[in-house]
């Protein structure tokens, strides 16, 4: 008792500083997410067009970003952003009533608070705006919230009579597409690259990345930059890479697009400069959102195709594998009742015979014996199909296979079969070498049955990551042209081809032979 005693009187000081550690860790955390919440307004307002009007709000998208990401309890980082960028409107030369400040404080608060709950309802938790339902939540949910900000602001601007109320409207759609534009910049960008940072980073690291990101820049600076109208000249960048990078070099691209875009017109240059304020505000922002929108849409298409692509490609695997699963089932049935029966039946058989007197030259016994054959021959096929069920014929790979198959036809037809492959394995996918077997199989039986050939050849090279497989002889051939519709050999070689991402075509003539040829990826991606 007494040796436990002092044990128990520190568990309680344990407690508490695992809780006071847990309280400057989240101390800590929130002072970081004010200080990033407000080096993103500063962003904003060195971009602004004039002393009161910025074109973008990144603050608004780092916000909900955060809460989405990292849970509602960090609101205060917010708030104290907030409420540190606020401070400085009392200060300025024409500073703000302080009524209207507190509104715009509730307001902007409310709206990343709104913007987070909206996303965790409508998108889920932790997306990664690869689908395109997705990104129509995103967008709705931003649109909802930046609109709740901008009424709330307008509305306290004009109780402050820092606007009169012919200037709510404008005001108010000022307000709305600028939120709407940092949001739709910031926050997918945020979501994208905070999942899996890494895999992000090693997609763009590239020299094709280097391009991508290089092209971005200067049609985006050309396209802004340029007095007469470029600006969709940027578009092909985008689409390169929603297509080749989906979300992460898609939201890049497009951060990229805003920044040197609102930077060019702050600075009075190119189209957007010449307009007036109210018209290039309402133009660089519709721009932006365009934009992004646009390629935000297509690189979810783009992935939600690649995914769809890995799905069908796993589910094929599956479904190989529990074909081979299903082979061996069967073999093992077939070796478990068929082939016992035989052997029954052929025991039998001999006992009858044995009963009759065994070798009498009799009716009877001549039948028992042709029966006993009959059974022997049945007993051999059957272990062969066995033996053919229960393995795997590319086991050893493809050219060992097509070696096995040649040697398997039988003397009688006489057929004489060349085979002309590289001597080294060939480096391609086990499905794809399943497919090709199963063709040359295919078409080597279609020889023996149909050509009336007396030489037959497969050849078989790989190069350049692709393989190609010829199965020819110099039969009595067909006419192409008239190929029967219900002939379910060629279709089921040209659909093997097609599964693996090959082409299959077949030449041939009456009197000059046939040659089926495949060329397929050596790997199907599977």
């Amino acid at each position: 008792m007494s040796s436990q005693a002092p044990t128990a009187a520190f568990e309680p000081a344990f407690d508490q500083a695992a809780r006071l550690a847990r309280l400057a860790r989240y101390a800590a955390g929130v002072i970081a997410l004010a200080a990033a919440y407000y080096g993103a307004a500063k962003v904003g307002q060195a971009l602004r067009y004039t002393g009161s009007v910025a074109a973008v709000w990144p603050p608004v998208g780092l916000g909900i970003a955060a809460l989405y990401l990292l849970g509602l309890r960090w609101w205060p980082g917010i708030f104290i952003g907030e409420l540190l960028v606020n401070s400085e409107l009392l200060f300025e030369n024409t500073p703000l009533p302080i009524g209207s400040v507190v509104g715009q404080q509730l307001g902007n608060m409310a709206e990343v608070v709104v913007g987070a709950l909206l996303l965790q309802r409508l998108i889920g938790r932790r997306s990664a705006l690869d689908r395109a339902d997705e990104v129509a939540g995103m967008l709705l949910a931003l649109g909802a919230a930046t609109a709740l900000s901008a009424t709330v602001g307008t509305l306290s601007m004009r109780l402050g009579r820092v606007i009169g109320t012919d200037e709510m409207g404008s005001f108010w759609r000022t307000w709305w597409l600028g939120d709407t534009a940092g949001a739709i910049v910031v926050l997918p960008l945020a979501l994208t690259w905070a999942r899996d940072p890494r895999a992000a980073v090693r997609r763009i690291c590239t020299l094709e990345g280097g391009l991508l990101l290089g092209s971005v820049v200067t049609l985006a600076t050309l396209a802004v930059s340029s007095g007469k109208p470029l600006t969709y000249i940027v578009f092909p960048a985008l689409i390169w890479a929603a297509f080749r990078f989906v979300s992460p070099g898609a939201t890049l691209s497009v951060a990229i697009l805003a920044l040197l875009t609102i930077g060019i017109t702050a600075d009075d240059l190119g189209l957007f400069s010449k307009q007036a304020i109210d018209d290039r505000t309402l133009g660089t922002q519709l721009y932006i959102i365009v934009a992004a929108a646009t390629t935000l849409f297509l690189s979810a298409v783009v992935s939600e195709r690649e995914r769809g692509a890995h799905l069908l490609a796993a589910s094929k695997e599956r479904e190989g594998a529990r074909a081979v699963e299903e082979r061996h089932r069967i073999a093992r049935d077939l070796h478990d009742s068929v082939s016992q029966s035989l052997f029954s039946a052929l025991l039998e058989t001999r006992a009858l015979q044995k009963a009759l007197g065994y070798g009498r030259p009799t009716e009877i016994g001549r039948t028992l014996a042709a029966i006993g054959e009959l059974i022997r021959s049945a007993q051999s096929e059957m272990r062969a199909l066995i033996y053919e069920l229960g393995r795997d014929p590319v086991e050893h790979g493809l050219v060992a296979a097509l070696t096995e198959l040649t040697h398997s036809v039988p003397e009688r037809e006489r057929l004489q079969i060349e085979l002309l492959a590289p001597p080294e394995p060939l480096a391609l996918s086990p499905r794809v070498q399943a497919e090709l077997y199963a063709i040359g199989r295919e078409a080597l039986g279609n020889v023996i049955k149909h050509a009336q050939a007396s030489e037959a050849w497969i050849r078989v090279a790989a190069t350049d990551g692709r393989v190609v497989l010829d199965v020819g002889d110099d039969g009595v051939g067909f006419m192409v042209a008239a190929e029967p519709e219900g002939h379910f050999g060629l279709a089921s070689m040209r659909s093997r081809a097609l599964e693996i991402g090959g082409s299959f075509t077949i030449a041939s003539a009456p009197g000059r032979g046939t040659v089926v040829h495949v060329d397929a990826p050596a790997d199907d991606g599977g």
